[in-house]
């Protein structure tokens, strides 16, 4: 097992949730969290205990982003006009990264980051290789030519698990997906519940 697959793993056990709703994640037959104290009788989480969860969650879900990464979206969210909740759930989903994943282009985020790293993907025509490169309304992101007969891109494209939400337009023929629009909180297709409210009120107090 990749390290990388070991540590998607572990961050479900860590949750208690198959937060990518992955059939083979651990957490569908251990509910109980990692490491030799994992089984321990659960007591009644406190509020910050509850806040630092959606923390963990949310950073964890987009491939475990640093706690530095995740406090410069926040601040970012804090920073627009609207609801901050739903301004950090459509930055989250405007990196490259998250997009490239959304469109079936990989099976995880975790391979997304890799792929876009890699110099796979372009957006409008131009070689982008920053996974956490913002993708604005309009934008058409591609898998470049040389790159379409990789053998994770044709598995990923006939994945049954999840389906490309309709904020993105995706053409599987010809590996292309337009970014429609920012999506709202109720538009993710998260397999588990995310709560960006606990996550404002975590900083608040932090």
């Amino acid at each position: 097992m990749t390290k990388r697959t070991s540590a998607k793993y572990k961050i479900d056990r860590r949750m208690g949730e198959n937060i990518w709703g992955r059939p083979k994640s651990p957490v569908n037959k251990r509910e109980y969290g990692p490491g030799q104290h994992g089984q321990r009788r659960k007591g009644k989480m406190s509020d910050f205990g509850l806040q630092l969860r959606a923390k963990q969650k949310l950073k964890g879900y987009y491939g475990d982003l640093t706690e530095k990464q995740f406090r410069r979206i926040f601040g970012e969210a804090e920073r627009v006009r609207g609801d901050t909740g739903e301004n950090l759930i459509g930055l989250l989903e405007r990196r490259l990264d998250a997009v490239v994943y959304r469109a079936k282009f990989v099976a995880t985020i975790f391979a997304a980051r890799q792929f876009v790293n890699h110099g796979h993907v372009l957006v409008n025509g131009q070689r982008v290789n920053i996974p956490s490169y913002k993708v604005k309304e309009g934008d058409v992101v591609q898998v470049r030519e040389k790159s379409r007969q990789i053998a994770v891109v044709i598995e990923a494209t006939q994945l049954a698990e999840r389906d490309v939400p309709d904020y993105i337009e995706a053409d599987h023929s010809k590996m292309t997906a337009t970014f429609v629009r920012t999506p709202a909180l109720g538009d993710v297709p998260y397999p588990v519940m995310m709560e960006p409210n606990l996550v404002i009120e975590y900083y608040a107090q932090n």
